[in-house]
């Protein structure tokens, strides 16, 4: 007899679905924000006169590390591509989803592979033939479930399970103890048939918790360890592993098989909740003979009424979901990115390098000794250096004649080139230093955020160089000068007028109108002949610190100007790439770090 459609019997039927359909049409009726205030505490079909149970200190931290998770996928949308974030997404999905409906009710899947009897478990542990059990395989075609307690539609719709397919279980005083539990026999793992197996992976992605049934024979089928068990270690305190058919193995050897079922979980990275510790259980049963199960029934009993396994997967999938994406927001020995000292000072040389900035306060320092020279200097040298300048123009005009000015065509461009390398180079630079040990997405933001902003770094330096560098060369007429120069000028002025008054003293002499006395005349000549170059020579050194210090003021300015370009450019874009990834770092710290465990 098909137990899925020809039964009958009113303590197992299904009334559930009529009165979930009452339910529903009552709940239409009545105001939406009373239905959703009950959704959301979890109350269950009876119109909300079950109070919400108490916030525990798990669901505090999982909420929590669910917000920090919607963060971090939010911060991370425009730097990683979606298939990346497609398991974040789906877990904050699936947690919206299941934190909407019943948390008074356990989602417990039964699975195992052909042969394994958990069928015949599922009809034992429900105290009727429920599901249908035989020796055709497959037996199970699509999930079956079993509800304990009313309240359960919306999570069996979540299931994609049809009324059809739930059924309840039969009324017995054990029924009590689980109240809340919601039991689902899947197909088989190993079918033959996809689509049976394509249910498994939907159900068992969306269930409380699983019973894993293994047999003698097939314990350690490597389809379940390797692509079920192992992949799901770390969901281990929502996991049952039952060993059934132990009425088969004679003696001791349920024990001997017992362990080495352990040895294998322990192996597929599954803690063992042994000696109080949370973790998977393992129990050997036999649900043909009743043996042990009485014990599973007691302990589903415990753990439904613990009503803390939907929070407890969800945060399973949580910290798989986090160790998956560990790569992309964690890089191990680098504590706190950020754009060093060192590697801030080096980008902005090289941009002063780029600009000129040394060599064009060397010339502001040149300049000003030079007109210092001209100030201070004899009145004599002063003409010797003026028809020099007057001369120079046509001698430089013959030699590029003479070149074809191929010289002063080439160096202009060829000097151009080399300072947007030394730019770029420059900004290579700081975005390796920046990214150093960072994760590769982030780090190819860093770059891309540098290179974005070094592309018009070359032009205003351009822009920087023709400005402040051609003013600091060429300083004005009027620069500044120290307080000893007017002394200078004067003491200048002095020794030119003794070298004047000598000599129209030594004419009067020689022309007889002054009486002849060579001595005072030729003194006062060579006072001023010697006086004028000492001088200019004391000058001169006393002109090399301010000289220097205005150099030196002049290649400040031009740095100053060019580490501003810089810092607006590339610095400041790239510190802000780096911000944001800390930030997304503290997310993912809260997603990681903080767990649930069970109490």
């Amino acid at each position: 007899m098909n137990f899925l459609t020809d039964r009958t019997d009113d303590r197992w039927d299904d009334g559930l679905i009529a009165r979930s359909r009452r339910a529903r049409e009552a709940d239409d009726d009545g105001d939406d924000d009373d239905a959703l205030v009950r959704a959301l505490s979890g109350a269950g079909s009876d119109g909300g006169r079950t109070p919400a149970p108490p916030v525990s200190p798990e669901a505090r931290a999982l909420r929590s590390r669910l917000e920090a998770l919607g963060r971090l996928v939010a911060l991370s949308r425009t730097r990683l591509d979606g298939k990346t974030l497609a398991e974040a997404g789906r877990v904050l999905d699936e947690a919206a989803a299941r934190r909407g409906l019943s948390a008074q009710h356990t989602v417990v899947a039964i699975a195992g592979a052909t042969g394994s009897g958990k069928s015949t478990l599922f009809n034992a542990l429900a105290g009727v033939p429920i599901s249908e059990t035989g020796l055709r395989r497959p037996t199970t075609a699509a999930p079956i479930a079993c509800s304990w307690s009313d309240g359960a539609a919306g999570l069996l719709d979540r299931l994609e399970i049809p009324g059809r397919l739930r059924r309840r279980p039969r009324e017995t005083t054990e029924t009590g103890a689980l109240r809340g539990l919601v039991l689902v026999d899947l197909p088989d793992l190993d079918s033959a048939v996809g689509a049976h197996r394509e249910h498994v992976d939907r159900v068992l992605a969306l269930v409380d918790a699983v019973v894993w049934v293994v047999d003698p024979e097939k314990y350690a089928d490597a389809v379940l360890h390797e692509r079920y068990l192992r992949p799901l270690a770390g969901h281990a305190e929502v996991t049952f592993v039952v060993l059934n058919q132990v009425d088969r193995l004679p003696g001791e050897a349920a024990d001997l098989v017992l362990d080495d079922l352990r040895r294998l979980l322990d192996e597929d990275g599954i803690a063992l909740g042994e000696h109080d510790e949370p973790g998977a259980t393992v129990l050997g049963l036999s649900a043909l003979t009743g043996e042990g199960v009485g014990e599973l029934r007691e302990l589903l009993g415990q753990f439904t009424q613990e009503r803390g396994a939907a929070t407890r997967r969800i945060a399973a999938d949580v910290d798989r979901a986090a160790d998956r994406m560990r790569p992309l927001y964690v890089a191990d020995g680098h504590p706190g990115p950020e754009i060093g000292e060192e590697a801030r000072a080096e980008f902005e040389d090289r941009l002063a390098e780029a600009v000129g900035a040394h060599a064009a306060g060397l010339a502001a320092e040149r300049a000003w000794r030079r007109n210092a020279g001209k100030a201070c200097g004899t009145p004599w040298l002063r003409l010797w250096r003026w028809y020099e300048s007057r001369r120079s123009p046509r001698t430089l005009a013959a030699l590029e004649a003479g070149s074809g000015g191929t010289a002063s065509g080439a160096g202009p461009a060829q000097e151009e080139v080399t300072a947007r390398q030394r730019v770029e180079q420059a900004v290579r630079a700081v975005a390796d230093a920046s990214v150093a040990g960072l994760p590769d997405p982030w780090a190819q933001a860093v770059r891309e955020t540098a290179v974005r902003g070094g592309e018009q770094l070359p032009r205003l330096l351009d822009e920087v160089a023709v400005t402040l560098g051609a003013a600091a060369a060429v300083p004005g007429a009027k620069p500044p000068r120290p307080a000893w120069w007017p002394a200078a000028v004067l003491a200048q002025a002095a020794m030119t007028l003794l070298q004047v008054y000598g000599g129209l003293w030594l004419v009067g002499q020689i022309a007889g109108v002054l009486e002849p006395d060579l001595l005072p005349p030729v003194l006062l000549m060579a006072a001023g002949i010697v006086g004028g170059p000492l001088v200019e020579w004391a000058c001169s050194i006393a002109a090399r610190g301010p000289a220097r210090r205005y150099g030196q003021d002049a290649e400040r300015r031009l740095r100053q100007a060019a580490a501003g370009c810089g810092r607006a450019r590339v610095l400041e874009p790239v510190a802000a790439e780096l911000l944001r990834y800390r930030e997304v770092r503290e997310q993912y710290a809260t997603v990681a770090k903080l767990s649930t465990t069970r109490q």
